[in-house]
């Protein structure tokens, strides 16, 4: 696991890896997070061996905009309004798959869609023109990380490893997303 400091410069590192389907541990507006290009098959199922995740188990996914959402989803103007409201920030949408991205992501009937309120991310997700996962950056079943030094700690003895970790330091311990599922109305929310 390659640790490197998050700076001005990262961001040309990190595109470059995304793009050869490598898994990054990054920080988020709410915890790390395990973020790989969402559109490649072999990426994806890495991601969830390094995880420890069921396949099928649906991961939330990081977008750069409503356009790209709507890529991914269908989106009416009910929810097209409460994104607008909600979106950047902490609320993962669920809504109606589209049916884009790889089967193991298991978003073939729905998929749980969020834009980050963090500047790295959306950075990212501005230079490389597609959805990351934006599944936490733990092994599934043990807690969040807030510091690098926990995600050490809890992927050091796996067979499968991040490729590479940005340190932003301790990050304010902040609960993951609110999920919100908007294939029903009145919206429905699932995780506070």
């Amino acid at each position: 696991m390659n640790i490197i400091k998050l700076n001005r410069n990262t961001l040309e590192v990190v595109v470059k890896a995304l793009r050869h389907g490598k898994i990054i541990v990054c920080p988020t507006d709410t915890v790390y997070g395990l973020v790989c290009d969402a559109t490649k098959k072999e990426a994806v199922q890495r991601l969830f061996k390094i995880k420890g995740r069921p396949a099928g188990k649906p991961i939330p996914i990081f977008v750069k905009d409503i356009n790209m959402a709507k890529r991914l989803a269908h989106i009416n103007g009910r929810q097209e309004d409460f994104l607008r409201k909600h979106w950047p920030g902490r609320v993962t949408a669920v809504l109606k798959s589209r049916n884009k991205l790889p089967k193991i992501l298991g978003a073939e009937r729905s998929i749980g869609l969020r834009i980050p309120s963090y500047k790295f991310i959306n950075d990212m997700l501005l230079e490389i023109n597609y959805p990351l996962t934006g599944t936490s950056a733990n092994i599934s079943g043990k807690p969040s990380c807030w510091d690098v030094n926990d995600i050490v700690k809890q992927f050091k003895r796996g067979k499968f490893k991040p490729d590479l970790i940005l340190d932003a330091g301790h990050l304010p311990k902040r609960k993951p997303s609110k999920v919100v599922d908007l294939t029903i109305y009145p919206p429905r929310v699932l995780r506070r």
